[in-house]
C-alpha cells in the first residue's frame, strides 16, 4: 500500500518549502516516505518538481506513476498529466487555469492564490496548497501547525498568517474529499523516533561523527548540501569550514589541516574536482590523509549543474599525475552512506593516502525518512605513534616498512624530531631526491599500500534470487531503482539478483568472478553513455556483461524502465 504525490510549480512559487514541510511532518507521524526533486538551474521562474512517496515498506526510489498532483501553474498540469495513475487527483489553482473536460472529475479546485491574499499575501499560496494536501491524505494540522510555529519562531505575524493559510486551504479543501486516499499505515512505535535527512544531510552528519574538524569547499551544486550542513554546526561543535575562494585552494587548505593533524574533507563536483588534480597528487606524494566527497552531475564542463549522472567514476579513479594509491567508495543508500564515509576516514588515516567518496545529484538531493543511526557503529582510530617510545629516532617521515605505511606523527608532537614533507619524490627522512634507486623504493612504497587497501574493499551487496537466470550489476544511488526491479521480475516468475557494488577501487571481484560467468543474462545498469563501470570490471577480470542499460539524460532511474529493458532481451 503506498501513495506517490507530485508537485510542480516555477521557482520561486516555494515548492521546496511546501516538501520539506510535508515531508517533516509526515516523518514525525511516523510514516516511512522518500522524496526526490527536479529542478532547473535558475532563481526563477522554468518548471521544477519534487515527488513525495510514503509506502507500508521504507521505499527507496521514486515511482512512475502519480496518484496525487499539486499544480502550482498550468505548466505542471500539462507536463505531468501523463503520469496520472487511475483513481488519482489534481490539486489546481481554479481562478488561474482549468482542467480539461475529460479530467474536470479528477479536480480539487481551491482559489489558492485568493486565499492567500485573505491571510495575508499571495506569497502564502503555498502554505494554503500544503492545507489542500493534508485534507486530501486524512492528516490533522496540528502537527503542521507546530512546524509552523517553529521555522517562524523569528516572527509571530509569519507564523500566525502562515498557520491562517494552512486553515483556510484545509476548510476549502474539504469540500472535495477528506480524505481522498487511504494512507499507508505509518511504522509502528516510530512516531516522533525518526530522521527527515536528505542525502548531503547525512553525509555532514557522518562527517562530523568521525571526527571530521575542517571542511574546506568552493559552492558547487549538488555538494553545496554537505557545506552548509556542517558550517551550521560550527558554533555547537569543534569544526572549522572555510568557504575557499575557488576549488584549488579548497583542497590545499584541507590538506595543509590534514597535516597539521586534523580530520579534513573536502566537497565538490566534477568540474571542481577537475582543478583538484594537481592537489589530489600532493596528498599522494606526501602521504597526507584526505577525504574528498565529489557529487557528481552531468558533464563536461558546467554540464547540467541540477541534474544527476555517474559519469565521473572514470575521472575519480584515474586523477592525478603519476601514479599513488588512493580509494574509492560510494553508498547504496543512505543508511550505508552513513557508515562508509566513515569508513572512507578510517581509510585515509590508516594508509595515509586521499580517499574519494562518489556520490550525485539524485543521491544528495533525495530525502527519506530514517531511524536514527547506531552511532556505536562508527570507528575512529587516529593511527598515529602516541608514545615517543615508540619512535624510531631521527624519525623518518616515509621510513621504508613492510606495508608501505610509515610510522606517523604530527609536526610538533614530539619535540625534538623533525618532520619534514615535500612535493618533489624524496628520501625516507622527506629530503628531495633524483637518484633512481630511491625513487623505485619509494614508488614501490606507495604501491604496496593499493595491494593492502584491496583486501579492506567490500565484496558487493547481494539481493534477489539464490540461483538467479538474470543478473542486474550497478553501483551508488542506482541501489533503490534496482531493487525495486529485481522485486518486480520476482513477481513476474523471474529468477533475478542484484550484486550492487560500494566499494569501487580497488575494486572487489571474488563474488562477480563467481557469478557473473554462470548466469544466463547480466546486465549493467549505469548513470551515463559509456558504460564506465562494466570497463571497469572487464579491465579487473575480463568479463563483461550481455547487456547495459545506460541513462544519460540527467535523471534519476525508475524501476519500471530497469524491467522493460530486462524483458526486451529475455
Amino acid at each position: 500500500m503506498e501513495i506517490n504525490i507530485l508537485m510542480g510549480g516555477a521557482a520561486g512559487q516555494g515548492l521546496d518549502t511546501i516538501v520539506q514541510l510535508l515531508g517533516k511532518a509526515l516523518t514525525r507521524e511516523g510514516y516511512r516516505l522518500f522524496t526526490c526533486k527536479d529542478y532547473m538551474s535558475r532563481v526563477r521562474g522554468g518548471h521544477n518538481f519534487s515527488l513525495l512517496r510514503v509506502a507500508e515498506k521504507a521505499p527507496r526510489a521514486p515511482l512512475e506513476k502519480v496518484d496525487l498532483l499539486l499544480a502550482l501553474n498550468e505548466e505542471s498540469y500539462f507536463l505531468h498529466r501523463h503520469k496520472l495513475a487511475p483513481g488519482s487527483r489534481v490539486i489546481y489553482d481554479d481562478r488561474r487555469f482549468a482542467l480539461p473536460d475529460e479530467e474536470a472529475d479528477r479536480g480539487i479546485p481551491v482559489p489558492l492564490q485568493e486565499l492567500a491574499g485573505k491571510a495575508g499575501g499571495a506569497v502564502l499560496a503555498n502554505t494554503v496548497a500544503l492545507g489542500v494536501l493534508l485534507v486530501t491524505l486524512g492528516l490533522e494540522t496540528s502537527t503542521m501547525y507546530k512546524l509552523l510555529e517553529e521555522s517562524f519562531a523569528h516572527s509571530r505575524e509569519l507564523a500566525r498568517n502562515n498557520k491562517a493559510a494552512l486553515k483556510a486551504g484545509y476548510e476549502a479543501a474539504a469540500a472535495f474529499c477528506a480524505p481522498c486516499f487511504a494512507m499507508p499505515p505509518a511504522a509502528e512505535g516510530m512516531r516522533g523516533k525518526l530522521l527527515y535527512m536528505n542525502g548531503n544531510q547525512v553525509l555532514g552528519m557522518s562527517a562530523l561523527a568521525s571526527g571530521c574538524r575542517f571542511l574546506s569547499a568552493y559552492p558547487m551544486t549538488p555538494a553545496t548540501g554537505i557545506m552548509n550542513y556542517l558550517a551550521g554546526k560550527q558554533s555547537t561543535c569543534e569544526i572549522v569550514v572555510e568557504q575557499a575562494e575557488d576549488e584549488i585552494a579548497a583542497v590545499n587548505m584541507a590538506l595543509g589541516a590534514s597535516y597539521g593533524g586534523l580530520r579534513s574533507m573536502v566537497s565538490t563536483s566534477g568540474g571542481g574536482f577537475a582543478l583538484m588534480a594537481e592537489g589530489l597528487s600532493l596528498a599522494g606524494m606526501t602521504e597526507t590523509p584526505l577525504v574528498i566527497v565529489v557529487a557528481m552531475r552531468p558533464g563536461p564542463a558546467t554540464g547540467l549543474p541540477t541534474r544527476t549522472e555517474q559519469g565521473d567514476l572514470n575521472f575519480v579513479v584515474h586523477a592525478g599525475h603519476g601514479d599513488f594509491p588512493r580509494a574509492v567508495l560510494s553508498a547504496s543508500g543512505m543508511e550505508d552512506a552513513f557508515y562508509r564515509l566513515n569508513k572512507a576516514f578510517e581509510l585515509a588515516d590508516q594508509y595515509q593516502v586521499p580517499v574519494l567518496f562518489l556520490s550525485d545529484q539524485h543521491f544528495a538531493d533525495t530525502g527519506r525518512s530514517l531511524p536514527p543511526f547506531d552511532f556505536s557503529g562508527l570507528n575512529y582510530h587516529r593511527h598515529l605513534l602516541e608514545k615517543k617510545e615508540e619512535l624510531e629516532s631521527p624519525y623518518r617521515r616515509y621510513r621504508l616498512t613492510e606495508d608501505g605505511v610509515s610510522p606517523r606523527i604530527l609536526p610538533g608532537m614530539f619535540p625534538g624530531e623533525v618532520l619534514l614533507a615535500d612535493s618533489d619524490e624524496h628520501d625516507e627522512n622527506g629530503h628531495i631526491i633524483e637518484d633512481a634507486a630511491t625513487r623505485k623504493s619509494m614508488v614501490e612504497k606507495r604501491k604496496k599500500k593499493l595491494q593492502a587497501l584491496e583486501a579492506e574493499m567490500e565484496e558487493p551487496l547481494f539481493y534477489g534470487s539464490m540461483k538467479p537466470g538474470i543478473l542486474l550489476l550497478g553501483w551508488g544511488s542506482t541501489y533503490g531503482a534496482l531493487r525495486e526491479a529485481v522485486d518486480r521480475l520476482l513477481e513476474q516468475g523471474l529468477e533475478a539478483a542484484l550484486l550492487h557494488f560500494t566499494d569501487l577501487w580497488p575494486l572487489p571481484i571474488k563474488d562477480v568472478a563467481k557469478l557473473l560467468p554462470v548466469v544466463e543474462k547480466s546486465f549493467c545498469v549505469e548513470g551515463n553513455s559509456s558504460g564506465q563501470f562494466a570497463a571497469l570490471l572487464k579491465s579487473r577480470t575480463g568479463l563483461g556483461v550481455d547487456h547495459h542499460i545506460l541513462k544519460y539524460d540527467g535523471r534519476p532511474f525508475y524501476a519500471g524502465e530497469i524491467v522493460e529493458e530486462v524483458l526486451a532481451y529475455v
